[in-house]
């Protein structure tokens, strides 16, 4: 009975910000690319418990789904959202076999190479052509597809609509002045138009404050903050006390992305370890955790789309044209929201990561309300959720959605965090 006690009180607080104190530790958490090994397991929705819930018992209380389903109904707007237009978009068969083929063949020549074979042609299947991988372009499954083929599905930027134009003077109604964080949070949660999404991200963080007059003199101050950091902590990563958890971020940061052009330069992957060793530094409760590294990318994304040209695709950027000033700029922000972003949720980064368990928990709970059936075939063939919803937690589905899809998602996540 206490532990449905204890899930009708975590239902009325799925969708907010956890604000309870976190239990610390000394020693940091590595490895949590997979789920612990000794998790406790997850067999709180027995039919058993339920069985011994009267059905009496929240007569005239609203079911907490229902409330916040009735809250959200205008969250995906086919209009304007790049979710639903995706959803949309018709695939050619030919392109997709065609496309895979390429993966296949990339894959061959690659390992080929290794072997000490001739791996710098590979075969164009829709027209049986070679393709000739020039020296120095990096090789791997599915590169060659992206940087050697027109891709089979793209995004065309269309004009501003009179729609757009609205969100966006609303979005600058509130953000060209003290904010009103509540009005902003709600224009936001259905989608933050990108001419306006870094200063309204910065703000819904908690990064900057919502006085305009006080925006300028806080970011200055934070920015050289970080700065003071990295002349601090930074080279300590030498040291024998911090090698292990920089070793470890050196060897995640490569991995991430790995199809993006922009996260294979060698300035972006410094921007990336030194934000990540700088907060695991001074986060000794959770250290550095595999998957922290996803969570700065739609921080830096976004950030870096204040500085680029319009017309010119943020994944495709040539980030050594920007000035150094620009990066530093870029870097501090990037830290600071992924810090306020990792403070609602570092239960899920310390010692048994309690706070994904508990996520796990709500989506199963919420399955079974929602959709019986797939719950009873999840039940009736042994699968933990644990064992598939694990990454979506761990990294709020960032290798799950396509970038600009997450950076979509993120919109409705800086409401609710």
């Amino acid at each position: 009975m206490a532990s449905l006690h204890w899930k009708e009180q975590e239902k009325d607080t799925f969708w907010k910000k956890k604000e309870m104190s976190l239990p610390g530790s000394i020693k940091p958490v590595y490895g949590a690319q997979h789920p612990p090994r000794h998790a406790p397991p997850i067999t709180a929705f027995s039919s058993n418990n339920n069985s011994q819930t009267s059905p009496n018992k929240n007569k005239g209380k609203n079911d907490s789904f229902q409330a916040f389903e009735s809250k959200t109904n205008d969250a995906w707007d086919e209009e304007d959202d790049d979710l639903m237009k995706l959803a949309k978009l018709k695939i050619n068969l030919q392109d997709v076999h065609a496309s895979a083929q390429a993966v296949i063949n990339n894959h061959i020549a690659a390992k080929s190479k290794s072997n000490g074979k001739d791996g710098n042609l590979e075969s164009n299947p829709s027209s049986g052509q070679m393709i000739q991988h020039g020296p120095g372009r990096p090789q791997g499954p599915g590169l060659g597809v992206r940087l050697d083929r027109k891709p089979a599905m793209s995004f065309v930027k269309t004009e501003n609509t009179d729609r757009d134009k609205l969100r966006v003077e609303k979005f600058n109604t509130v953000l060209h002045r003290t904010t009103d964080i509540d009005e902003l949070k709600k224009l936001s949660w259905s989608g933050v138009p990108s001419c306006v999404r870094p200063m309204a991200w910065k703000i819904l963080c908690g990064y900057v404050p919502a006085s305009k007059e006080r925006r300028e003199v806080t970011l200055n101050r934070k920015r050289q903050e970080y700065m003071n950091y990295l002349e601090q902590y930074f080279d300590s990563h030498h040291i024998e006390q911090h090698g292990h958890t920089f070793r470890q971020i050196h060897i995640d940061v490569p991995r991430m992305n790995p199809l993006i052009p922009l996260f294979q330069h060698k300035q972006v992957q410094d921007i990336f370890e030194r934000i990540l060793f700088i907060w695991a530094i001074r986060h000794p409760a959770s250290g550095y955790v595999q998957g922290m590294n996803d969570l700065v990318t739609p921080f830096f994304v976004v950030f870096l789309s204040e500085y680029i040209n319009k017309d010119v695709e943020t994944e495709n950027i040539q980030v050594g044209d920007l000035p150094t000033g620009v990066l530093d700029t870029i870097e501090a922000d990037s830290y600071w929201c992924m810090t306020k972003l990792l403070d609602g949720i570092q239960d899920n980064y310390t010692f048994a990561q309690p706070g994904i368990q508990t996520k796990v928990m709500q989506l199963a709970d919420l399955i079974r309300r929602t959709d019986v059936q797939l719950h009873k075939h999840i039940e009736e063939n042994n699968i933990q959720f644990l064992q598939f919803a694990f990454r979506w937690m761990n990294n709020l589905l960032m290798r799950e959605l396509p970038l600009r899809c997450t950076i979509r998602l993120w919109d409705t996540y800086q409401v609710i965090f």
